[in-house]
């Protein structure tokens, strides 16, 4: 198991990107795109309120693996297992999910189809003119997919531009600009469609490595024993870090619900639960995020 130790939260402020056994499972069968009807008032304690009472909390995901998905008619994956014992904590509260395009989660959120969005989105100061989040659920270190074995000993950005080898890396992700910023040059870059695509370059020897999030990566390469996930490490350009951060997503009118959450999320965090309920969905120690790093910090950029 890697872990590594926190960088300051004042760094973590001015790096964090702009852009069973402790699992819990969640009838999805019947999963709604339509407003599921609250009927209750979303201010100040009232949703907080209502879901107390109704022991229900209508949440949204987009079904991306490993933070929510569908599997076997049941919501699994970091979020729900991370949210599901926060909510049975604040008041054995039960998650209701409702499937999404991620794009469309926090207009969702905002037009009161659900409560929170439980799909593990980043904290960027563009999302938080538009909801509210909680504390970071968990932080994202970068990794390269490799063959296995390693055969170039691929560990970074440096030591992919040091070399003659080939990166692959999807269209429109912030890996792009993290290679290139870190010296890789253009005719070795690999833009790829999507993860599949990715692994694909890999296996298939179009490219030597594979950059993009360690949780992801570990995601994408768990049943192929062709390829491995290199140690993760935190990206540095012009002088600061570049680690993503998590969070559940409220609307801004529920300050009273979002304090509760991160009342439990508190504890969690500083606590063994928290990797018991997301390990088995290839998150570490390397994930769990700095006691002390807020919401309103990152919100700042």
């Amino acid at each position: 198991m890697n872990t590594r130790t926190h960088p300051s939260s004042a760094k973590l402020r001015r790096a964090l990107l702009a852009g069973g056994l402790g699992v819990v499972l969640v009838a999805v069968g019947a999963c709604s795109t339509t407003e599921p009807g609250t009927g209750s008032p979303t201010g100040e304690g009232g949703t907080l309120e209502r879901i107390k009472a109704d022991k229900l909390i209508n949440v949204g995901f987009a079904n991306e693996r490993p933070y929510a998905y569908r599997e076997n008619g049941q919501l699994v994956g970091e979020d729900p297992a991370v949210h599901g014992y926060i909510f049975d904590q604040i008041g054995g509260i039960s998650l209701e999910p409702h499937l999404f395009e991620f794009g469309s989660l926090i207009q969702a959120l905002n037009s009161e189809r659900v409560d929170v969005v439980t799909a593990g989105m980043f904290i960027t100061p563009e999302r938080c003119e538009q909801a509210a989040f909680s504390n970071p659920v968990y932080v994202a270190t970068t990794s390269l997919l490799v063959a296995t074995g390693n055969p170039k000993g691929l560990t970074d950005y440096a030591s992919v531009a040091d070399g003659d080898a080939r990166l692959a890396v999807m269209n429109g992700a912030v890996e792009v600009d993290q290679a290139k910023s870190s010296g890789v040059p253009d005719d070795r870059l690999q833009i790829v469609a999507d993860q599949q695509a990715g692994l694909d370059a890999v296996k298939s020897g179009r490219a030597d490595a594979f950059a993009l999030t360690s949780i992801s990566l570990r995601a994408l390469a768990a049943d192929d024993n062709t390829v491995e996930v290199a140690e993760a490490f935190v990206p540095v350009i012009d002088g600061e870090e570049q680690l993503g951060a998590g969070a559940a997503v409220f609307r801004r009118t529920d300050t009273e619900l979002r304090e509760a959450f991160n009342e439990q999320l508190a504890e969690l965090i500083q606590s063994p639960k928290w990797l018991e309920l997301v390990e088995p969905y290839g998150f570490t120690e390397a994930e769990r995020p700095d006691p002390e790093l807020t919401a309103e910090q990152l919100c700042q950029g």
